[in-house]
């Protein structure tokens, strides 16, 4: 499956640690989950001061980072400090490099991909990309409030063309101008996308479909170190499992979920994107039995005769 979306270093401080110039961005995350399931190809852009070998661990897991361009100029850099409430974080700096000057270019052996994931880029530029696949079996983007204000009628048009969306609950109501979740995931159905995806990250994602609704909730952990990324390693950990499996059925997108919310939960128990790193898929199918576990009950109730 292809992703298109930013490769940064990340600059990150929370209560229990901190670590600097780590490999970021919602395409490394992304791909560092998804490669667990299935292929994976990058298209980014990084400067040419930028530390390839600290890639090298996805080349191992089998991603094909060719399309991955070194411009003149610096990379894409980002700190931000998070509080011990996880959920919130301040942004100390942004510094956009080359990235600011992305124009995609999808090599010709990536343009028949199964499956394309757009990153959280502009728009327009997600748009690009569309015009240069050819027939995708499923297309899936991100997006976030920035491009909700700036660039509405491009995100519309988007929304048009892809099979799913993903967005936090707030970017949903945003965008929808409705303060009720599944009313706003429907007005975003009526647009285009078959499904919606709504990530609220430690209290897991609620999947729309057009009869339905499926909640998977947070993995509970005794450790969360940094949680940035985990919403690109979910939509890694969501879409890989559908291009893995190539399957389209409600219960095919209902496992997808817990996929994903697996996935972001390894994602936030080390810093960047080390716990990713060679991850076994055999610990991720562990995790998933105890999704199963933890979520399963009988319906019927078994009263007694004197009760």
């Amino acid at each position: 499956m292809l992703v298109v979306g930013s490769v940064a270093l990340d600059h990150v401080e929370t209560p229990f640690g901190s670590v600097e110039e780590a490999p970021g961005g919602s395409a490394i995350y992304f791909a560092a989950a998804a490669s667990v399931l299935t292929s994976v190809q990058v298209v980014g852009v990084v400067g040419t001061d930028y530390p390839r070998g600290k890639l090298a661990f996805l080349a191992e897991q089998g991603v094909d980072l060719t399309g991955v361009e070194t411009a003149d100029g610096e990379s894409f850099r980002w700190k931000g400090r998070y509080s011990y409430d996880l959920n919130e974080r301040d942004t100390i700096w942004t510094r956009l490099g080359v990235f600011a000057q992305f124009r995609p270019r999808i090599p010709d052996h990536f343009r028949d991909s199964r499956s394309v994931f757009l990153g959280n880029i502009d728009p327009q530029l997600q748009l690009d990309v569309l015009k240069q696949v050819r027939r995708p079996r499923l297309t899936a983007c991100d997006t976030m409030n920035f491009w909700i204000e700036r660039s509405r009628e491009a995100l519309l048009t988007i929304l048009a063309r892809v099979d799913i969306l993903l967005v936090n609950d707030s970017e949903a109501r945003q965008l929808a101008g409705e303060p009720n979740l599944l009313k706003a995931a429907r007005w975003i159905q009526a647009r285009g996308p078959e499904w919606v995806v709504v990530k609220k990250g430690e209290h897991g994602a609620i999947l729309f479909g057009k009869d339905s609704v499926f909640f998977v909730p947070g993995y509970p952990l005794e450790q969360v170190l940094d949680p940035t990324g985990a919403g690109d390693a979910f939509a890694g950990g969501f879409l890989g499992c559908l291009d893995w499996t190539g399957g389209t059925s409600e219960d095919d997108f209902r496992r997808a979920m817990v996929y994903g919310s697996a996935l972001g939960s390894f994602a936030v128990e080390a810093f960047g994107v080390d716990r990713l790193i060679g991850l076994e898929p055999d610990a991720v199918v562990e995790r998933i039995r105890q999704f199963r576990d933890m979520t399963a009950f009988e319906l019927e109730m078994h009263v007694p005769p004197d009760g």
